[in-house]
């Protein structure tokens, strides 16, 4: 008797065809974070950034009307063309010159003329027409001008958006080196803490130190771990804030960063800044916007003289039609008398545009070189707090080597060793901070001068980990 053969189980095509979503779903875990450096995150972010393609598609308007307004002397042709119905056809009746005094002779001959049909009832006519402005008054320049100014304007705009996106860029991902930088050190004093708790348990069993010693080292320990847990939600948090910047789904910035930046001139800086940065150039467009405007309605007194055309491509074979000429040219000459649209008051309000341009230009200077001196000044201050935090660091980890060797010995106390551990990690979070701070000013002071590159160019970063 031959067996059955037993089934496999198996899963349909359509029952992976249901699943495929849920695995589809389940890639973005598995894949990889980015390995970027500071300089590739830039460019990423001015590939993806929706604000920046705001901006350019602004400057990109702005140019396509600028190029507009670069025809306005040209000549114009248009093709015009009319039909019109009317309710008799036109006809001449010769009876119609007689009058109560005309002779009777007269009179009988014009009776008998017939009546001359002028025009048809339906009329059609197509002709082509030419002008070309000649003189406007400085209205077509003024025009054109102004829309210079706007392209100018308009490409400011997008060169602040580009140092705002830049400067964000630098806190975020520096936020998250500085963060994983105080992970590892938490990590590390986590550890050393666990080591010592371990050791403080032996001791007490021994009978060599005191439980409140050994209770010392059991909260310091607890201490350490809420920290550390704290620290690495920092970490997530600050992932986050670069990931969603850069439109990327995980990326590792470099852990740690040597601040070893070219030493900068506050003379220098100010100088660059009040010639280059895109704020200062934004207002001189808005004021040269101005000056044309006052143009423009100046042009509003003066008179306009242009050339104009007209040929007659098709018209009916009637009589009126065969008296009007093929074609004509002319010269055509306007002048304001009187006009009711406020001239004059648009001519103050365009001088006061300017005014209130120059204003702002003159103020904006004044405060980018306060910014700018007291950025400088919170630039020597991180700087002089790297210095100070040096020397700090020799003495903290120097305190920890004796407070090791003294705690093993029995000649120091559980708090004496802690404290120890927390005053080295407390420098060296005070100098991963101020290092955070300083390459902030710096990069501000890059940006507010146009350096952005040259920032990028002086980052060095490492991989070691700060110890």
């Amino acid at each position: 008797m031959l067996k059955k053969h037993q089934q496999q189980p198996h899963v349909s095509v359509r029952k992976l065809y249901l699943l495929l979503p849920f695995f589809i779903l389940l890639l973005p875990s598995f894949s990889q974070a980015q390995s970027m450096d500071l300089n590739q995150a830039w460019s990423q972010l001015l590939k993806v950034s929706d604000t920046l393609q705001a901006e350019q598609q602004s400057v990109k308007r702005a140019q396509a009307k600028n190029d507009a307004t670069q025809d306005l002397g040209l000549p114009s042709l248009s093709l015009n063309a009319n039909y019109t119905h009317l309710s008799d056809p036109l006809e001449f009746e010769a009876s119609s010159l007689s009058s109560e005094g005309s002779p009777a002779l007269v009179a009988g001959i014009l009776q008998q003329i017939p009546n001359l049909a002028l025009s048809e009832q339906d009329i059609f006519h197509a002709s082509l027409q030419a002008m070309w402005p000649i003189y406007t008054g400085g209205k077509i320049t003024a025009a054109q001008a102004i829309s210079d100014a706007i392209v100018q304007e308009k490409e400011q705009q997008l060169q602040l958006a580009k140092h705002k996106l830049f400067l964000q860029l630098v806190d975020r991902y520096y936020a998250l080196a500085v963060s994983e930088a105080l992970e590892s050190t938490q990590k590390k004093l986590l550890s050393s803490l666990q080591k010592h708790a371990h050791h403080a348990q032996k001791l007490e069993e021994h009978g060599q130190i005191a439980k409140v010693e050994r209770l010392n080292a059991d909260m310091a320990l607890a201490n350490a771990k809420l920290q550390y847990n704290n620290s690495v939600r920092q970490v997530e948090m600050a992932n986050i804030a670069l990931t969603r910047l850069l439109h990327i789904t995980k990326i590792n910035a470099v852990s740690d960063f040597v601040v070893s930046f070219d030493p900068l001139s506050l003379p220098n800086l100010l100088s660059i800044t009040l010639s280059e940065h895109p704020a200062l150039k934004l207002l001189k467009a808005k004021e040269a916007q101005a000056k044309s405007l006052i143009a423009v309605e100046n042009s509003s007194y003066r008179p306009s003289v242009f050339l104009y055309a007209n040929y007659t491509l098709y018209d009916d074979d009637s009589i009126i039609s065969e008296m009007a000429p093929e074609w004509l040219v002319g010269v055509g000459l306007k002048v304001p008398l009187f006009s009711r649209d406020g001239r004059s008051g648009k001519v103050q309000a365009a001088k006061s545009a300017q005014l209130q341009a120059r204003y702002t230009l003159a103020q904006t200077k004044q405060d980018l070189s306060l910014l700018v001196e007291h950025t400088y000044r919170q630039l020597l201050q991180a700087q002089e707090e790297m210095q100070s935090l040096q020397a700090s660091m020799s003495l903290a980890q120097e305190n920890k080597r004796l407070r090791d060797i003294a705690f093993r010995q029995g000649l120091s106390t559980s708090l004496e060793k802690v404290d120890a551990e927390l005053k080295l990690s407390a420098v060296i979070t005070q100098q991963l901070l101020a290092k955070y701070r300083y390459i902030q000013a710096y990069a501000r002071l890059m940006s507010t001068s146009g350096q952005i590159n040259l920032f990028i160019a002086n980052s060095l970063l490492t991989e070691e980990k700060p110890s």
